[in-house]
């Protein structure tokens, strides 16, 4: 999807200037959030391309404006009411509908520690062998999808080679429209940053990403 989100290459947002000893959350709300995050992901409605995509959606200028756990807690509102856990209404008011039925959470106190540390690994077997091999010349595809993707508009249409192979992974691109897992062979490809940004890059400098299989052509 091309939107805000995506702003590798993009001028005029200003450097990135790093907190020191950054707190893990800089007000109790935020630690709110992410347990409203874990509690509403138990019910299985949605995954996290699904989640990302909602990200992607919001509009560029609140985008902007929003801290990370404020869109948050904006997609969590939009995805709680399309999966029919809650109405605009009820967010509105603050308070259950009437002869709304109570559900039983699904996240309960004693299973926070044992889901955190479980994780949610996105590696798959896959029966097919890999198309390319550590040191191949590959190429990102020029694509443009309305909907979530993980390849970066700034590395398509350039040529990087292999770096490594990390077996089969789900692939996002359907799994945030519900489409399946669909999963592929994931690799490192190495590009340099001058094929990338032109002849003012530093000619030392490269970029390393993880790319799906079906992002890449023979280079």
């Amino acid at each position: 999807m091309n939107s805000v989100h995506d702003m590798g290459g993009m001028h005029g947002l200003g450097p990135l200037m790093p907190e020191v000893d950054e707190p893990l959350f800089h007000a109790p709300w935020e630690a709110r959030v992410m347990g409203l995050a874990s509690a509403l992901g138990a019910w299985g409605k949605w995954n996290t391309d699904v989640f990302r995509q909602a990200q992607e959606r919001i509009p560029a200028a609140d985008y902007l404006r929003m801290s990370y756990y404020e869109r948050w807690f904006n997609v969590y509102e939009t995805l709680a009411v399309d999966a029919g856990l809650i109405a605009r209404e009820e967010i509105a008011a603050g308070r259950p509908a009437n002869g709304q039925p109570k559900a039983t959470p699904q996240l309960r106190p004693e299973m926070i520690v044992p889901r955190f540390l479980a994780g949610a690994p996105k590696t798959r077997p896959l029966d097919t062998m890999p198309r390319f091999a550590p040191g191949a010349r590959v190429r990102a595809r020029v694509i443009n999808p309305t909907t979530h993707t993980r390849l970066p508009r700034y590395l398509r249409g350039h040529a990087g080679d292999v770096t490594a192979h990390h077996g089969a992974h789900v692939f996002p691109d359907t799994n945030a429209l519900f489409q399946g897992e669909n999963p592929q062979h994931v690799y490192t490809v190495r590009f340099r940053a001058t094929d990338i940004w032109g002849p003012d890059a530093n000619p030392r400098d490269t970029i390393c990403a993880d790319l799906w299989e079906s992002y890449l052509d023979h280079g």
